[in-house]
């Protein structure tokens, strides 16, 4: 779990880590949950003069952001969690839930990549995939809660299980964890990850190129189908698979080009906020919420 607390300028004050208690189960990860949020309370009042006034939660899954609901979270095993309800009895504090990719997003359209661009989208490429889309400083949800969900597009009809219950998901063939795999079976090696085959296809390596090549065919093939959905003047993309830069960005540039028929083609740029798009993300949602109060102090969230 990673946290922060934010002023209201959007600096960040203080940044903390702890591990999530996966193996106590999903009522263990809750309470830890509970506990850190907690714990930065007690920190902003003790060490910054005053405690937070607001508080942001990002979480992977199914969220009910409307009602402050985790409806479902296969990494988490969480379902139908009333987090908001919890964590605002736990701080006395309003408290605002968000889906961790699309928070992501809003930090990126606010004050990232996206700032300044209008409609964008935002595609983060990790252990799975996942999307934000962004117009006018906010971040859609959808009526259900599922907008963005891009990894679950089907592109490659028939081909590989998605534990979603469809077959030839995107995010099976062009996440994080689909290439490293790939890539684990075609060197024989089988602690090699994503990155080890981006650096292999920097070097060179043809097999590496080959597995490279089907994961970024496939993505575009699934940023195609929401580009002409969705018409996004730019395409943000991030998460661990963007960090091998150019040996990304090239070809999938590339790639998409070639498949852009009658569509506008967007602008295509790396995510500036790395990991900490989360945390400042959070903190907006955590700003929302109090746009309407009169403040006389700094705001921390």
């Amino acid at each position: 779990m990673k946290a922060a607390l934010v002023g209201e300028d959007g600096a960040v004050l203080h940044r903390a880590r702890r591990a999530t208690d996966r193996e106590g189960g999903p009522d263990a990860v809750v309470d830890g949950l509970l506990d850190f949020a907690a714990d930065l309370r007690a920190h902003g009042a003790e060490h910054l003069g005053a405690p937070a006034l607001a508080a942001g939660v990002a979480v992977p899954g199914t969220v009910d952001e409307a009602n402050g609901t985790a409806l479902y979270s296969a990494n988490l095993g969480w379902r139908d969690v009333p987090l908001r309800a919890l964590l605002t009895e736990r701080l006395g504090m309003p408290v605002a839930l968000g889906h961790d990719v699309r928070t992501g997003g809003l930090a990126e359209g606010r004050a990232g990549a996206g700032r300044g661009t209008g409609r964008f989208l935002f595609v983060a490429l990790g252990t799975g995939i996942a999307g934000a889309i962004g117009l006018a400083g906010g971040v859609e949800a959808g009526a259900n809660g599922f907008a963005g969900e891009i990894g679950h597009i089907v592109v490659r009809p028939g081909g590989r299980p998605c534990p979603c219950g469809q077959t030839g998901c995107l995010e099976r063939y062009a996440s994080a964890a689909a290439v490293g795999t790939a890539w684990a079976a075609a060197s024989g090696r089988a602690d090699a990850d994503a990155a080890d085959c981006a650096r292999a296809v920097a070097a060179g390596d043809p097999d590496a190129a080959r597995v490279w090549t089907e994961a970024v065919d496939a993505l575009a093939d699934g940023l195609v189908t929401a580009l002409t959905l969705l018409d996004p003047g730019t395409l943000i993309v991030g998460g661990g698979l963007a960090e091998a830069g150019d040996v990304l960005f090239r070809p999938l540039a590339a790639a998409i080009e070639r498949r852009i028929t009658f569509q506008g083609a967007p602008v295509l740029v790396p995510a500036a906020l790395g990991d900490g798009a989360g945390c400042l993300g959070a903190a907006l949602l955590a700003r929302d919420l109090l746009r309407h109060i009169p403040q006389t102090t700094e705001v921390r969230t």
